[in-house]
């Protein structure tokens, strides 16, 4: 067991730069993280040894984001009892839709939590991730709480003329 708790998990290079929201916010909250490229179509061999080693590596939560038709997060529920947060991502031909319908209409049996489409939902796994594991650490909940209060904080009352 390494320690780390969330696995983030995306289906090509390409996605990093919208998976990479929710490594941000796990490190704002000081939490450690993996990150692996497991394509669901390209790399079957990983994706199945990465969702049956999941529970016993101490993998807590996965964040599985993928874009087109986005079989990457509902594959890896069906591999492991570990909850997957699925992050939708932009394409280019459908603007995500295609991605979050992939995630979303899972079948009976196989949930996968799903995000907004794109760098706000991939934020967002982040944040939910935290939120998970704070239900059994202080410390962690505390930090997300405060991390809230900052945000909420952050808005101002009226509109600037800026």
């Amino acid at each position: 067991m390494t320690g780390v708790k969330i696995g983030i998990i995306m289906g090509s290079q390409s996605d990093w730069s919208t998976m990479r929201e929710a490594a941000t916010i796990l490190d704002e909250l000081g939490l450690g993280y993996e990150t692996r490229i497991v394509s669901a179509h390209r790399t079957p061999d990983r994706l199945w040894d990465y969702g049956k080693t999941a529970v016993e590596r101490g993998l807590q939560v996965i964040i599985a984001g993928a874009g087109g038709a986005a079989h990457l997060p509902g594959m890896m529920a069906s591999k492991t009892r570990v909850p997957v947060i699925g992050v939708p991502v932009q394409t280019r031909a459908l603007s995500g839709v295609d991605s979050l319908y992939s995630i979303v209409q899972m079948p009976k049996g196989f949930p996968v939590a799903t995000m907004a489409i794109g760098a706000a939902g991939a934020a967002n796994a982040g944040l939910m991730a935290a939120a998970i594991l704070a239900n059994s650490d202080a410390a962690l909940a505390q930090r997300l709480d405060d991390w809230r209060a900052a945000l909420s904080a952050s808005i101002p009352d009226e509109p600037s003329d800026d």
